[in-house]
């Protein structure tokens, strides 16, 4: 199992990503975060067809921190049922890796390395 993953979701609006994003880099559960969007997403939910634009939200965090950092977002997602899904990291610089680890480590509050 790798040491670090790359976790994923998304929400309707920039704002709600971008809050979200905030919010898990704030808490340390994740050492940094990327918006990317709009996307198009299309998707079957409560058994019919869909499309819309979305913002996806891409945490980089160690697998330790990950159950913290699922619970984080389902606390703080503004959907009742997001999906969220990791990754594993399988190779990175490893300054960046170190980085990562670090970062997640340490106490909220106590700022970066």
């Amino acid at each position: 199992m790798s040491d670090f993953v790359q976790v994923y979701t998304a929400t309707e609006t920039r704002e709600a990503a971008v809050a979200l994003g905030r919010s898990a880099t704030q808490a340390r559960l994740a050492a940094g975060v990327q918006v990317v969007g709009p996307v198009v997403s299309l998707f079957w939910h409560l058994g019919e067809f869909g499309e819309g634009e979305e913002w996806q939200v891409i945490f980089k965090t160690t697998a330790d921190r990950y159950m913290a950092l699922e619970t984080h977002l389902l606390e703080h997602h503004p959907w009742d049922n997001p999906e969220i899904t990791a990754v594993p990291i399988i190779a990175g610089a490893q300054r960046c890796l170190d980085w990562v680890r670090q970062t997640v480590a340490e106490e909220p509050g106590n700022g970066p390395t």
